[in-house]
């Protein structure tokens, strides 16, 4: 075997991921550019690795590839101690504070959309819920990891992926058992709780906006509200559907259509975070 033949490995934190379809799309991206030979990408350590065949060669269309997708890289140097503590200029008292503003938003309508889940008797409400709750538990957490290592936000998103696959899994419990002993629920309820999901979404987006760093983040920005709208009209298409055929079906559909996506994501985020903690402890 030559020395060209051995893939040279390059790793790169990742800003601006929210899910395992991020990951994927980042890595379809990378496997694009001749000269790569693999890309892996952790939701739960924020990083890639590349494996390349030309040495540095193909990294700036890497770069200009992923961040035209609406992420940020920065690389890690060879040898750098994993536990180091990343650069945070970017992260600015005003930053910090709307990242908080985000994480009480999200968490604090996501309890509030699981009570009006249970008053409307909705099951799709709960699941759109969850959203709610796991933005917030990843903002919060990605908060508390500021400046931590590998390791310790291995650990954090190892705890986060369980907490969420708990609630993603009741979901679909209680999905189960209403498919079994049918409840007519509200539909009108459920629009309500949709709509102000929807604005709610909206609120954070704008939050976050006047500290955009250049088109790369507008996208990214742009890319959360858009997925997580998704959850709320598809909410609300169900409040549609169960008014006008009077069965509660399509808000069970819903209700396992969010859930078992919200599923993947947590084992992903489990998988990534076991991993990371492996790759740690050699």
């Amino acid at each position: 075997m030559t020395e060209t033949d051995v893939a040279e490995a390059v790793r790169y934190r990742v800003t601006g991921m929210d899910c395992s379809a991020c990951a994927a799309k980042i890595e379809a991206a990378a496997r694009s550019i001749a000269g790569v030979r693999d890309a892996k990408v952790s939701i739960a350590s924020q990083e890639m690795t590349l494996r390349t065949e030309d040495g540095m060669a193909p990294l700036p269309e890497v770069e200009r590839s992923i961040t035209s997708l609406g992420y940020r890289l920065a690389r890690v140097a060879d040898g750098e101690d994993d536990d180091k503590i990343p650069d945070l200029s970017h992260l600015t008292p005003a930053y910090k504070r709307a990242l908080w503003v985000v994480v009480l938003l999200n968490a604090g309508y996501g309890v509030a959309e699981i009570v009006g889940g249970f008053l409307a008797g909705s099951q799709s409400v709960k699941a759109d819920a969850l959203d709610f709750i796991g933005d917030g538990v990843i903002s919060f957490l990605g908060l508390l990891a500021v400046g931590w290592g590998l390791a310790a936000r291995a650990k954090a998103a190892l705890l986060q992926g369980i907490f969420l696959g708990v609630l993603g899994a009741g979901v679909l419990v209680a999905t189960a058992y209403r498919m079994l002993v049918q409840h007519q629920p509200e539909a009108g309820l459920m629009g309500i709780l949709a709509l102000i999901g929807l604005a709610v979404n909206v609120m954070a987006a704008v939050v976050l906006l006047p500290h955009r760093q250049g088109d790369a983040n507008v996208r990214a920005v742009w890319l959360f509200s858009r997925n997580d709208a998704i959850g709320n009209v598809a909410v609300i298409v169900a409040a549609v559907l169960v008014a006008w055929t009077r069965t509660p079906w399509p808000d069970l559909v819903v209700a396992v259509v969010i859930a078992a996506l919200f599923l993947h994501s947590s084992f992903s985020i489990i998988k990534d975070a076991r991993n990371d903690l492996s790759a740690t402890a050699r």
